[in-house]
């Protein structure tokens, strides 16, 4: 008999670029990201590309980390990599004049249009973030 396929997760948050390298740091707040991960949690492969560039730019291997972060199934913990689709490019775009202020960048804009996208909260550390109008909840984890 065929063995059935998982039923694909469905994220409870989004993790901003902050917040991944906050867990894999071990800074204030990573309890707050392994919860999410544990829940099930999305990054934009635009956050994702941040992260593992800060890995780089550490002296670390992106290539073994990003292995390691995508294992992380058999911990308990879900890290889902999000594609960005063209609708979502159109909003990233929108919220630039609204959050120039706030200095969001094009990955920033990026978390909090595919956390809208999903209904999902977006989880960071950039407290410029509360102060945005934007359609996506913002939680701090720290």
């Amino acid at each position: 008999m065929p063995r059935a396929e998982p039923a694909p997760v469905e994220p409870a948050s989004v993790l901003d670029a902050s917040a991944l390298m906050a867990w894999l740091q071990d800074e204030d707040g990573a309890p707050v990201v392994v919860e999410a991960l544990s829940a099930g949690a999305a990054v934009s492969v635009v956050n994702w590309a941040e992260v593992l560039s800060n890995i780089a730019a550490n002296g670390d291997d992106p290539q073994q980390v990003a292995e390691r972060l995508l294992k992380t199934e058999s911990a308990d913990l879900e890290l889902l990599i999000e594609p960005i689709t063209e609708a979502d490019c159109v909003e990233i775009a929108k919220l630039r004049p609204i959050t120039k202020a706030q200095g969001l960048s094009l990955a920033d804009r990026a978390c909090l249009v595919l956390a809208a996208r999903l209904g999902v909260p977006a989880l960071t550390t950039d407290r410029t973030w509360a102060d945005t109008e934007v359609d996506a909840e913002v939680k701090l984890i720290r």
